[in-house]
């Protein structure tokens, strides 16, 4: 019997060792967008000129952190961290670590997934928010809260997280941790899976939620990075099939009639397009096209 016991704790020390050696020498994949951060609500906290932006630059800069060193203790050992919100140009990025690189503006390719591929062992979305679809959310919106009213792949209403979590299921990398309000996590949960969720804030209403304060926030981002880090092996990519049919509609008339002219491109109705990719990478290029070419850009 003694000798039972002692080979069942060998087993069980060999294989809690086996467990965090898994976890070491990890990648990690982070993007942070805005909306989501701890007390952020309307444009005064995400808008370059609004009185509070340069503050919630700060607030933005520490949640990476945060997810940074408690990631970094459960074996992480490589980060790219991706600008995800507005202009890009969101981070203050000297407030980072040394050894991280950083995606910064825009236009790039897979957009807020810029720079994903098979070498990842996971990903985090931080300051994520509910999409356009959604009744509830602070600052609900998916990609333009200006010009897009609806998006859809393969008839599922997508998220900016779920969007970006298919980017990374193409290269069969797993989602593993979201943070932001409680609508935000609880509709990206249903779309891409059981991931951790970091609930900073509860939304009230579009411009209105009930917050942590920034401490506490960073607080619930570390326990539940340390978590997704823990049991990361556990987690599936979010894949869509092949190929992908993206339905758009635009606020606005003038753009769709303009891209119903492209043979590839079929004008449903008065502010809904149909679109069909190969991949992904496709729907996003396109898309990236759609949101941002203009003809007077410059240089």
């Amino acid at each position: 019997m003694i000798v039972r016991r002692i080979v069942i704790l060998i087993s069980a020390l060999l294989f809690a060792a086996g467990a965090w050696a898994q976890q070491d020498g990890l990648k990690i994949y982070i993007s942070a967008d805005m909306e989501g951060v701890v007390g952020a609500v309307s444009g005064d906290q995400l808008s370059p000129g609004g009185f509070e932006y340069e503050r919630f630059r700060k607030f933005m800069t520490t949640e990476v952190n945060a997810a940074i060193d408690a990631a970094r203790a459960a074996g992480a050992t490589e980060f790219v961290i991706s600008d995800s919100h507005g202009n890009g140009q969101n981070l203050l990025i000297e407030e980072l670590p040394d050894d991280v690189t950083v995606i910064r503006s825009w236009p790039r390719e897979l957009s807020m997934m810029a720079g994903i591929d098979e070498t990842f062992d996971g990903v985090i979305f931080l300051g994520y928010h509910a999409s356009t679809a959604n009744t509830r959310g602070v600052r609900a919106h998916t990609m333009s809260s200006a010009s897009i009213t609806g998006l859809r792949l393969n008839g599922i209403e997508m998220t900016e997280g779920s969007m970006a979590a298919a980017a990374a299921g193409h290269f069969g990398v797993p989602v593993i941790m979201i943070s932001g309000d409680d609508v935000a996590v609880a509709e990206n949960q249903v779309l891409i899976g059981d991931v951790e969720g970091a609930v900073v804030k509860w939304a009230k209403g579009f411009h209105s939620a009930e917050t942590l304060t920034p401490e506490a926030g960073y607080e619930v981002i570390r326990t539940r990075t340390k978590s997704a880090i823990d049991r990361i092996s556990r987690f599936e990519p979010y894949v869509l099939e092949t190929p992908i049919e993206l339905e758009l509609t635009l606020k606005h008339y003038q753009p769709v009639e303009l891209l119903g002219y492209l043979k590839n491109v079929e004008r449903v109705n008065s502010h809904t397009i149909r679109y069909v990719g190969e991949d992904i990478i496709e729907i996003s290029n396109f898309l990236t096209f759609v949101t941002n070419f203009r003809v007077d850009l410059e240089p």
